[in-house]
């Protein structure tokens, strides 16, 4: 076995304070399993777009308790450098995820043995309280034990800086820079003078705060179907409906329980084909206009409106022009602004210059996002992943009050005998059919992210000169930056008058992303504009599925 391997596994045990992962390294090392070995310490957890996420196991590759309390240490000794005082506290989170009460523990833990004050959420609660809450206490950071919407035998660790964002470079380098040099750590359990756990009235004022937007007075005859996915969305949700004055919502009853197995679901991910069928069949039994789904940690928003045909699931682009359409004017009077990212559509550029309101765009993620608006306020954020940021008490994305946005703009066409897709066809008319798809090519195993990033270069190295049927007319390596963008990984075709292509690695799980729009011209019909649009992006899609070979 390598030398080298060895001394790592060897250095990295004596820190590991889980006996079983302690017992299966050194079964490896006596069985002198290199690649498994390899596996596990090749390529440790990164903070990627949303923090670290992947899969429990022994090792710096996984998550486990060992690289919890690096995690926590490397915060800590962050907080040092940025002279941020940690006694201003952190707050820490969790979901319902296997694993996520144990790494919760693991946090507090550190944190309080090294003198921090720490805020802790009293139960598995959405991860939009762990922001909040750093915003409403003027607290150091946020620590939330989560993997969103990732597989169930994933978990991971978000992180807030003081400004209740998640964190960007350069600060996720500083913290894996004192994690990766983490020693032994100090422990105090919760008698510690610093432990508070955070109060039920400030979690009361979010609900009071969102509801005082979004309420429907005098009630909503709406009949709403709700699924959390088996996360932790469910009764806070169900809570906020009925205060929203929503007495017409089903919840479907076999996903509303908290269960890490996800027993229903092969991915708990409201974008994945599949993910809604028990919430469709709720939805008919219950004769639901509207399906409102939050993924597990209740970040996100997924959504579907009837048809006379079935259902439409809305994609995320479609739900952030519907939120937006709700809330530009709002934000124009408020002088606020807008923002997306460059995977998402560009429709919202188009529907925020027609309101007078600025419009950014960013890097991929909440993180950027959050901080478009710089010294100014972000009215509006959203992602196409099903992410959306309905007001700026939350620096992140938050499926709890942009599902209460989204069901409020719902009421309100529903009183002119109108829908949300409806709506759609308004958009579209004014602003032009944005057809959009996207790829996704996983590549597993421990050599997986090598073999992403180098598809991805080879396809910079040699660009295609056609996509589908459209013309490649523009070839821009993000790493390069990307009008007044940070450099990133990835690469931009662009497609004329017709589009664009986005293809990225993944920063959440190990896969390479593809993100296509085509806007066919505004002509004929919208049904033939949208017909043409499919199949644009169809052919597109078949060519890049073709070229990302691993």
């Amino acid at each position: 076995m390598n030398p080298s391997l060895r001394d790592d596994v060897v250095a990295w045990m004596a820190l590991d304070p889980d006996e079983n992962d302690r017992r299966t390294l050194s079964d490896l090392l006596d069985a002198d399993n290199e690649i498994e070995l390899e596996r596990r310490f090749a390529a440790p957890l990164t903070f990627g777009t949303a923090g670290l996420r992947g899969p429990e196991m022994a090792g710096p590759a996984g998550m486990n308790r060992a690289t919890v309390r690096r995690a926590t240490q490397g915060v800590l000794a962050w907080l040092d450098e940025i002279g941020v005082d940690a006694k201003r506290g952190v707050v820490v989170g969790r979901d319902a995820r296997r694993g996520s009460e144990t790494f919760n523990d693991e946090v507090v833990r550190v944190l309080l043995g090294a003198g921090a004050v720490v805020f802790e959420l009293p139960s598995p609660l959405p991860t939009p309280f762990v922001p909040y809450c750093v915003k409403a206490l003027n607290a150091a950071a946020g620590v939330m034990i989560t993997a969103s919407h990732n597989p169930p035998q994933d978990n991971g660790y978000k992180l807030y800086a003081p400004d209740g964002a998640q964190i960007i470079p350069p600060d996720d380098e500083i913290v894996e820079r004192h994690a990766r040099n983490a020693g032994p750590a100090t422990l105090a359990d919760r008698s510690a003078p610093g432990h508070t756990t955070v109060a039920s009235s400030l979690l009361d004022e979010y609900r009071a705060h969102f509801l005082g937007r979004f309420r429907v007075d005098g009630g909503s005859d709406l009949r709403i179907t709700y699924t959390p996915l088996h996360g932790v969305g469910g009764e806070t949700m169900m809570s906020l409906f009925a205060d929203a004055g929503y007495a017409n919502v089903t919840p479907v009853s076999s996903q509303f329980k908290p269960d890490g197995s996800f027993p229903t679901l092969p991915f708990p991910n409201p974008e994945e084909p599949g993910a809604l069928e028990l919430a469709i069949e709720t939805a008919d039994d219950s004769n639901s206009a509207l399906i409102i789904a939050n993924d597990p940690d209740a970040d996100r928003l997924g959504a579907a409106a009837r048809t006379d045909e079935g259902w439409h699931l809305l994609r995320g682009d479609e739900i952030g022009w519907l939120l937006a359409s709700a809330l530009l004017d709002e934000i124009g009077a408020a002088q606020q602004m807008v923002a997306t990212t460059i995977v998402s559509s560009t429709m919202l550029e188009k529907m925020a210059n027609a309101s007078g309101v600025a419009c950014a765009t960013t890097l991929t993620g909440f993180k950027w996002i959050a901080r478009a608006a710089g010294r100014g306020v972000l009215g509006f954020g959203y992602e196409e992943a099903l992410g959306f940021a309905v007001d700026a008490r939350v620096a992140d994305k938050d499926g709890l009050s942009a599902a209460l946005a989204l069901s409020r703009l719902a009421h309100d066409l529903s009183l002119k005998g109108q829908s949300v897709l409806d709506r759609l066809d308004e958009l579209e008319t004014r602003f032009g059919v944005h057809a959009t798809s996207q790829l996704a090519l996983r590549a597993a195993g421990p050599e997986g992210p090598a073999l992403i990033r180098r598809v991805v270069a080879e396809l910079g190295a040699a660009p295609p000169t056609m996509l589908g049927t459209l013309s490649v007319r523009e070839v821009v390596d993000l790493n390069d930056g990307w009008r007044g963008l940070q450099p990133t990984e990835g690469l931009f075709f662009g497609l004329g008058e017709w589009g664009r292509v986005i293809v990225r690695p993944s920063g959440t799980e190990p896969k390479v992303k593809a993100y296509v729009e085509v806007t066919p011209p505004q002509e004929g019909s919208i049904a033939g504009q949208r017909a043409l649009g499919a199949e644009l992006t169809r052919a597109v899609t078949a060519s890049l599925s073709s070229l990302l070979r691993f």
